[in-house]
């Protein structure tokens, strides 16, 4: 079966619907009931407790705080490297951005802007620069760290899709990553601009950073704007920046004048952690 074929029950699936009942089900205190499905879910997916501060899932209320459970100190050491993987998971793809193009699968490819939420402006700082884009699947854990140092200049919430963003979803979707809804979330560190960005899918109940909370719901239907240069939320490398309520994807994008060297070992499909090196500068 073709990526297109295997997709298409997505197109015809009430997406949105589906999302906010399992949001509502993962933050509901159940009981027993949130116990036996967390153990369900780490069967089903082999999910290593053992790294997890809380390795007891009676010891969490609801679904919600299992799946964006801490880990013990020291359980993902940082890199001695200027650009560290702020996420476990695996990646996706990652090199040159192409003038405005990122690459999304064989046949696919969407523009910056697009992913930016249509800011031409914003977009042009990124052209001819790097990117990388990271999924995580239900297994990893579902915190994002900061890959370098930043202040936080603007935060913009798209709204968009919820298509699942798995690989076969990547390959048979144009413009997955630049359709669906997102939070971008715009840097200035000592090398430039960069931009993180949160991707949702289908069922990913919202999206939260540490200095907003939980993005969405509520999802308007329009972008909503959040301007930080008067602010002081910066952050050092490795820190929580957000977290995931049910798996999704990050794109990261880094401007042209960063010589960025991506890590010699990576490649796409292959596993990745949190804090291993991800490019050399120079």
């Amino acid at each position: 079966m073709s990526d297109r074929l295997a997709v298409l029950p997505q197109y015809l699936m009430p997406k949105l619907a589906l999302t906010r009942l399992a949001g509502r089900l993962a933050g509901a205190e159940l009981g027993g009931f949130t116990t036996w499905t967390i153990k369900r879910f780490i069967d089903r997916y082999g999910v290593n407790m053992a790294e997890a501060a809380e390795s007891d899932p009676a010891a969490y209320a609801t679904f919600n705080e299992f799946f964006t459970r801490a880990l013990k100190p020291g359980a993902r050491p940082l890199a001695d490297a200027p650009l560290i993987c702020p996420v476990d998971g695996a990646i996706s793809q990652f090199g040159p951005i192409r003038a405005d193009q990122l690459f999304q699968a064989k046949g696919h490819q969407y523009s910056t802007a697009a992913l930016l939420g249509g800011d031409q402006h914003l977009a042009a700082q990124f052209r001819d620069g790097h990117f990388a884009t990271i999924y995580l699947s239900p297994r990893d854990y579902h915190r994002i760290h900061m890959p370098c140092g930043g202040r936080l200049v603007r935060m913009v919430h798209v709204p968009g899709d919820l298509f699942s963003v798995n690989p076969v979803t990547a390959r048979g979707v144009p413009g997955l990553f630049a359709r669906n809804e997102r939070v971008v979330c715009l840097f200035e560190g000592e090398h430039g601009p960069w931009a993180l960005v949160l991707v949702g899918a289908t069922i990913v109940g919202s999206m939260a950073t540490v200095w907003h909370g939980v993005v969405n719901p509520p999802r308007p239907g329009r972008p909503r704007t959040w301007h930080y240069e008067n602010e002081h939320f910066s952050y050092e490398r490795g820190a929580e920046m957000g977290r995931f309520l049910l798996g999704s994807t990050v794109v990261m994008l880094f401007p042209k004048d960063l010589p960025m060297r991506f890590n010699a070992h990576w490649q796409p499909g292959g596993a990745v952690r949190l804090g291993e090196p991800m490019a050399t500068l120079g």
